[in-house]
């Protein structure tokens, strides 16, 4: 089961919500959609504590994502 990391950075966000697969890239977690595409389809990727298999999961304000230990916060940007 995947965990919660408790040291997550703030990634602010433009809009109310951001795409799983986006925000991954936008915070620095992976480098590509592809590479978003398979770490999510392998379940290595966690929101608010529970693994996530969506890419296109919506991603709202206060919703913290972990990936390869790593975690981050969505945060408003607006």
């Amino acid at each position: 089961m995947a965990h919660q990391s408790a040291e997550a950075s703030d990634v602010p966000i433009r809009d109310a919500s951001i795409r799983l697969g986006q925000f991954l890239k936008l915070a620095g977690l992976i480098d590509s959609g592809a590479d978003a595409k398979s770490v999510i389809a392998d379940g290595l990727v966690s929101v608010n504590g529970d693994v996530e298999t969506r890419r296109g999961r919506q991603l709202r304000i206060g919703d913290t994502v972990v990936f390869a230990d790593r975690g981050a916060r969505v945060a408003d940007g607006r």
